[in-house]
């Protein structure tokens, strides 16, 4: 049974890579629907905009620690030797173990192109993997029919793990709503498809590993990226530390 704690009301789950796998390779070979979430400081502060989104997070069979501010949060909260799962380095580590066990997968988000080039790298890295196709939806709500006709294409290629890249909030709303009736198991992995395809540059590793990968993002992306790391970074801060000090308060 893997252990959580709760950051501002969000249940963190204390898991690692290899964890995380064997979870997702159980839920495959038990033919039991779910879907993993990996959260970040945006993932808990969407929960508290937005109401609605906390039952999601708790339908979900893993919420793994993405940022490195959760992990230092699930650290301070008595979890001394947590790591981080990082939702693009957990993409990579289930390929590697869906190769080895033969488990197909399945892309779903982002756009045609990235989508050719990220299943290409993928198949050199893992020339193993089985790779049941791939579909890139409109960047706007579909029709009740274009999501009745997409849900059929997944469902048809039978695959075994859906590997969904269309961001958050959306991607866990989706796989909320539709893993039961694909009956899969779905990873979302935000934008780990655009890491990987090669289109966009991730951050060096002695940023992520302190902290910044949100910096360097910023300087990517500062038109789409500056409100939620400008004012929820901060805020998640105060209210985590008052979190924090409540607790040693019962505590005292």
């Amino acid at each position: 049974m893997v252990s959580s704690r709760r950051v501002l009301g969000v249940r963190i789950d204390c898991t690692s890579y290899q964890a995380a796998c064997d979870q997702i390779h159980a839920l495959v070979i038990s033919q039991t629907p779910a879907y993993v979430v990996a959260a970040n400081v945006h993932v808990v502060m969407t929960a508290l905009w937005q109401p609605k989104f906390r039952p999601v997070l708790e339908g979900a069979a893993l919420v793994t620690p993405d940022g490195m501010p959760l992990v230092w949060a699930l650290r301070l909260l008595g979890v001394s030797r947590q790591t981080r799962v990082y939702g693009p380095d957990l993409l990579l580590a289930w390929c590697a173990r869906a190769a080895q066990e033969q488990h197909s997968v399945y892309l779903y988000g982002s756009t045609e192109a990235v989508l050719a080039k990220l299943s290409a790298n993928l198949q050199r890295q893992f020339p193993r993997l089985p790779i049941a196709g791939y579909e890139s939806p409109p960047f706007r709500p579909l029709t009740e029919e274009e999501t009745t006709a997409a849900l059929e294409r997944i469902r048809s290629a039978r695959a075994q793990v859906l590997l969904v890249g269309l961001g958050c909030p959306k991607q866990e709303y989706w796989m909320a709503q539709h893993c039961q009736s694909l009956g899969i198991v779905a990873l979302g992995v935000g934008a780990a498809f655009s890491f990987h395809s090669g289109v966009v540059k991730q951050a060096p590793r002695w940023m992520m590993h302190w902290g910044l990968e949100w910096l360097y993002r910023l300087t990517q992306e500062p038109g789409r990226l500056w409100q939620r790391y400008l004012i929820n970074n901060p805020l998640f801060l105060v209210l985590f530390l008052s979190q924090l000090l409540r607790g040693w308060l019962r505590l005292g």
